[in-house]
């Protein structure tokens, strides 16, 4: 369903019960609601709770800004190599400020906010400007920006740098592929044509390159949120894989000594990605987290 948040038509979904504890599902770069697997989404409502998905700005079915056409990725990855400002159409707070939206569309006071990757730096906003808003905080393999922490793995760059050589739903296809057999847990393959079938279905719904290219450079002009995680005053969970090629384990370290009372879990084997084997643990770690909340 569509909703009006911060003044955007933002794609949500939301299950469970209504008069259930509220988590709200931030998905990453380019990545649709579908991102946070059903099976994930299932779990937390065995948990008890009413579970809120959305498509960020720029990906899914909620609003584009095509309008402001495509940054070059070469020049804006130059100027952030040399530490010149990055000019983006929007900004991440801006997309934390369509997060608290959503909630204010469906009237919701307060959730349990989870984050991944992008998502994860998006909460980070949330929780230092709307503290108010945040019951808990679940950090999934997602970092600071501190530039003393170290990069992607040079595979892991050059493939999230790619770009697909046309837009048939093929090319899309293999080229995801090929993204999550780079970034993803070493240790809980998904099954090839699993992988295929749920990247076709997640082109078919929505395929949106440009859009992930803007969040990229919104990423890039946010810098270093370092200052941002002493005001976080939610309970924090952090959850990362020690095996992440794109974010490596070391950033969730990071956050889980600099946010006041953090927990962390850092699993062997886990990469950049949700492995359908690690969704119990991880709902666990949601809804553990939240617990710790009340």
């Amino acid at each position: 369903m569509k909703v009006r948040a911060n003044g955007l038509s933002i794609e949500v979904d939301d299950q469970g019960p209504r008069d259930g504890p509220v988590v709200l599902l931030v998905m990453g770069l380019g990545m649709q609601l579908t991102g946070w697997p059903d099976e994930l989404v299932a779990l937390l409502v065995q948990h008890g709770f009413r579970v809120v998905r959305f498509d960020n700005r720029d990906a899914g079915l909620s609003e584009g800004f095509d309008h402001a056409g495509v940054p070059s990725i070469p020049w804006n990855a130059l100027r952030h190599l040399l530490r010149l400002p990055v000019r983006s159409p929007y900004a991440v707070k801006d997309m934390a400020a369509d997060a608290v939206g959503v909630l204010d569309a469906l009237g919701i006071p307060r959730a349990h906010v989870v984050g991944a990757s992008l998502g994860g730096m998006i909460c980070q906003h949330v929780a230092a400007a709307w503290p108010e808003r945040v019951a808990s905080l679940a950090l999934i393999m997602t970092t600071s920006g501190s530039r003393r922490l170290p990069g992607p793995t040079r595979e892991a760059r050059r493939v999230l740098l790619a770009r697909p050589a046309d837009n048939r739903p093929e090319t899309l296809v293999a080229h995801a592929v090929r993204v999550f057999t780079v970034i993803g847990s070493p240790a809980f393959r998904l099954d090839p044509a699993d992988m295929r079938a749920r990247a076709a279905a997640s082109i078919a719904r929505a395929s949106r390159p440009a859009g992930t290219v803007r969040q990229l450079l919104a990423v890039a002009a946010d810098g270093d949120r370092t200052p941002l995680l002493a005001r976080i005053q939610a309970p924090t969970q952090v959850i990362h894989g020690v095996a992440d090629p794109l974010v490596p384990v070391s950033s969730g370290h990071d956050l889980a000594r600099r946010i006041p009372g953090a927990l962390g879990d850092f699993i062997e084997g886990m990469g950049h990605d949700l492995p359908l084997q690690l969704l119990g643990r991880i709902a666990q770690g949601i809804a553990g987290n939240a617990r710790r909340a009340s």
